[in-house]
């Protein structure tokens, strides 16, 4: 199987697998961090394409938000049933370990593929598609508008300066004013 059958059926079992998710960690979420990190790659050629799409396509697949998978079973699974060698899984495994912010607070992915991976997830949570996703994970989970606006932050307003790659810090320049921009407003509204 070539590497764009093997992406093209990632986002399939994405889909199939993340499709009932409303709560910001849909498959179009998986996706659209899918096509950061490929605007990503446009600028950091040195690195392995395969590593960092199918991370990407692939970085929820096992997220404890979703589901109680130990060993990234889900990831594993997939990339057993396509026949991608034990080599190659551990480097995907090991680039989408490097992604969530809540268990890589502070840390920085050792490879650059972790790196691109860990920026298009990041940049997902910035900017009016952040925004949405902060309310749809809030909605699903019984918060108040406030307990939401609190996860901007705890996490969304930090993320700029988290960024590894010149590529997704000049990304994340608007889509942070735009944060910056909301809360102005929303805590205008609120008050009123």
């Amino acid at each position: 199987m070539n590497n764009d059958e093997l992406i093209s059926e990632a986002i399939e079992y994405i889909k199939e697998l993340q499709g009932k998710n409303s709560g910001g960690h849909d498959a179009a979420h998986s996706i659209r961090v899918y096509k950061n990190a490929l605007v990503i790659l446009d600028k950091e050629p040195a690195c392995d394409r395969t590593v960092v799409l199918l991370a990407s396509i692939l970085h929820d697949a096992d997220d404890h938000k979703l589901c109680n998978n130990v060993n990234n079973e889900n990831t594993r699974a997939f990339l057993a049933r396509k026949g991608v060698s034990d080599d190659l899984t551990e480097e995907i495994v090991r680039t989408v370990n490097s992604v969530s912010f809540s268990k890589n607070r502070g840390k920085r992915p050792e490879t650059l593929e972790g790196k691109i991976v860990q920026d298009a997830d990041r940049l997902d949570a910035m900017g009016a598609i952040g925004i949405a996703r902060t309310f749809a994970y809030g909605g699903e989970h019984g918060r108040s508008i406030e307990e939401s606006v609190q996860h901007f932050y705890d996490k969304l307003l930090l993320l700029k300066d988290e960024l590894n790659t010149e590529t997704a810090k000049e990304i994340a320049e608007k889509r942070h004013a735009f944060l910056e921009a909301f809360i102005t407003e929303l805590d205008d509204e609120i008050r009123v």
